[in-house]
């Protein structure tokens, strides 16, 4: 597929079909993803692959803490937004309302939905050695930039989940990941339900003049 459609078009996928990935599939989607750059060669992530029972029985417990704990997705500020990152933040609420099933609030949606890997037969755990600095985590911000573009032309959808990262110690011990990595984010990954109202939604991107600057050019 050529890199410049599958960039147009690659989109978040928010309901996915009953449908098993195919372990090659997968193979090739986490090859392709590990041709990304990173600093000095050190290629810090490491992923955990799970599906089918396994995902299932995660969720679940994603889902109790979720609750338990009333954590809910928020932009991880340190300190009060501008208005403009608040606005596109109502942006999301609005384009994306209408796609969610009558009856359900627009946040227990995303929340549950993000426990839930959004029903993806597979979910891909990212994480990082505790000895590496916060500066190595735009080396898992681009690995997983290819990741969705390469799952995108290999017919799979996806959708970054990043509320996970709060359950780090259930997750640790579930997927024996040692005490000393960091879950970085997860990843729902599995083929879109193109019947979905949800998945039918493309959220905007702010013009060029908001976000670039030209200096000498």
């Amino acid at each position: 597929m050529d890199l410049i459609k599958a960039i147009n078009e690659r989109k978040s996928i928010r309901a996915y079909l009953d449908k098993p990935v195919e372990k090659e599939k997968l193979i090739e989607l986490l090859t392709l993803a590990s041709k990304a750059p990173s600093a000095i060669n050190l290629q810090p992530w490491e992923i955990v692959v799970v599906a089918g029972k396994e995902r299932e029985r995660l969720s679940r417990i994603l889902l109790k803490r979720m609750r338990e704990l009333q954590v809910s997705c928020a932009p991880g500020a340190v300190k009060k937004l501008p208005e403009e990152f608040l606005r596109r933040q109502r942006e999301l609420f609005e384009v994306l309302s209408p796609g969610i099933p009558g009856g359900i609030q627009f946040q227990d949606f995303i929340n549950e939905g993000s426990c839930n890997f959004y029903g993806a037969p597979v979910a891909i755990i990212i994480s990082i050695d505790s000895a590496f600095s916060s500066s190595r985590l735009t080396d898992i911000g681009i690995f997983v930039g290819y990741l969705l573009l390469s799952a995108y032309a290999l017919g799979l959808g996806t959708c970054p989940i990043g509320l996970i990262t709060q359950f780090q110690d259930e997750i640790k011990e579930e997927l024996n990941i040692p005490e000393q990595k960091n879950v970085v984010i997860g990843i729902a990954v599995g083929y879109p339900d193109e019947d979905a109202p949800i998945n039918k939604i493309k959220t905007p991107r702010v013009l060029l003049e908001k976000i670039v600057r030209w200096r000498g050019i």
